[in-house]
């Protein structure tokens, strides 16, 4: 059965019958998905605010100047904006090792936390790093604790048993992951924008990201900027209410992801990564180190082999999301509460298990 007979189908919602179509291994059929290097008749390009990004700040945060973007919108979402990678060569890398090298370090937090001691997740990075290198293909071999990552928090700490952002605990949020956000943002209208929290999320080919909107922030004029890196996924855009029948999209390594506006609170998911499409082990667009010639102030650092090697071998089976967002408007404070639970409390082990969870959470995998 296609994807469009699925949504004229009664009973179950057609979100979840989707969810569930496009979450099965074998799934041939993928006609029904909107591919964004090849626009179809439901997408136009978006119009973005070119004078609001200098080209130098751009080439600082890694980007393409903005008159070279690829920008698209979608009828009937009003306020989402594709970009279609506008990452220079080689600069997407120093992205992926922040993931995995540097931001699941403490004081950020990362779901290894829920059942490991503090002094065991310390260092991931190096703790993995042999292990990946040497890593075969058999789907035998012990995993590493990287490949056990799920999610890291930066900045504002999503609680996941409330739901809520919390004063009191929040870590620095890091400096070159803001300047490219807010580089993204002014792009598309929203000169001004801070970002104060960060979900990253690490899938493999067996992860999906349930179905959920993101409204725990208290500021929901401000966008939600999601950046993909590595193998590619299937995204389901939906409504306003969670029943409602998604439009299902292809992310692709360097695509950028803008929900804001009418589409800022739609209910979203991840139900499939994909192979990389290009038929090779990495897209092409990793294939390359960044330029030697980086300009002054640039936040991209060149990765050295090692650490890419380490890197490359991780995304072969892997993708990386980032998903940035201004928790409260400008001057604005969190409300007092009492009664709270304990500082940034992460998800149990049960809830994390939840398919159709509403907070930044996979649905199991088959192996953990």
């Amino acid at each position: 059965m296609s994807a469009a007979a699925l949504t004229r189908e009664g009973g179950e919602d057609a979100f979840r019958r989707l969810f569930r179509f496009y979450r099965q291994r074998d799934v041939s059929n993928l006609q029904g998905v909107l591919d964004f290097s090849v626009p179809g008749a439901q997408v136009f390009r978006s119009q973005l605010s070119i004078s609001s990004v200098s080209d130098q700040d751009a080439y600082r945060a890694g980007l393409q100047p903005v008159s070279q973007w690829k920008a698209y919108g979608l009828n009937g979402y009003p306020g989402f904006i594709f970009i279609s990678n506008p990452f220079l060569p080689g600069c997407q890398r120093h992205w992926v090792k922040q993931c995995l090298k540097l931001y699941p370090q403490k004081p950020n937090v990362c779901n290894l936390d829920l059942h490991m001691a503090p002094e065991k997740t310390i260092d991931l990075w190096g703790q993995s790093k042999e292990q990946l290198r040497r890593k075969g293909s058999s789907k035998w071999e012990p995993r590493s604790l990287l490949e056990k990552l799920r999610w890291v928090t930066l900045g504002y700490h999503y609680n996941w048993d409330t739901k809520k952002y919390t004063a009191n605990h929040h870590t620095p949020f890091p400096s070159d992951l803001a300047f490219l956000s807010e580089q993204v943002a002014a792009a598309c209208g929203f000169r001004g924008f801070q970002a104060q929290a960060g979900i990253l999320n690490y899938y493999h080919f067996d992860s999906s990201l349930g179905i959920h909107a993101d409204e725990s922030e208290l500021d929901h004029s401000r966008p939600l900027l999601s950046f993909s890196f590595g193998q590619s996924s299937i995204f389901l855009l939906g409504g306003r209410k969670r029943e409602e029948a998604p439009t299902a999209m292809f992310m692709h390594s360097g695509d950028i992801m803008v929900m804001s506006g009418f589409s800022r609170l739609l209910y979203h998911a991840v139900p499939r990564v994909l192979p990389n499409p290009e038929g090779t082990s990495l897209p092409s667009c990793l294939d390359q180190p960044a330029s030697s010639d980086l300009p002054v102030g640039s936040v991209i650092e060149h990765s050295s082999d090692e650490d890419w090697q380490v890197c490359a071998k991780y995304l072969q089976s892997s993708r990386i999301n980032m998903t940035i967002r201004q928790v409260l408007a400008e001057g604005q404070k969190f409300p007092e509460e009492s009664g709270t639970n304990r500082k940034g409390q992460a998800p149990s082990e049960d809830s994390h298990q939840q398919e159709n969870s509403r907070a930044k959470r996979h649905k199991p995998t088959t192996d953990s």
